[in-house]
């Protein structure tokens, strides 16, 4: 497998860039987990994966907890 060319990965001009900081502190199991699956799925951008994930789900509870017009009991009628 070849190794990826500089030039691809840095951040397109259009991205803003990332000032912002989240720390948060786990548990020593929790850390064994974490880095256990990346070995395992051979993840290597830590920050990357974490960012995506969190997101991902924040996003998919976001679209389930959409406000609608009627509650889900006059909907299923």
């Amino acid at each position: 497998m070849r190794k990826r060319d500089k030039k691809c990965a840095k951040a397109s001009v259009d991205e803003p860039k990332r000032q912002q900081r989240i720390t948060c502190l786990m548990s020593e199991d929790e850390q064994l987990i974490v880095d256990r699956y990346l070995e395992k799925y051979k993840i290597t951008n830590k920050s990357r994966w974490l960012r995506e994930t969190i997101l991902t789900f924040i996003h998919k509870n976001m679209e389930a907890d959409y406000p609608t017009l009627f509650g889900e009991h006059d909907m299923r009628r």
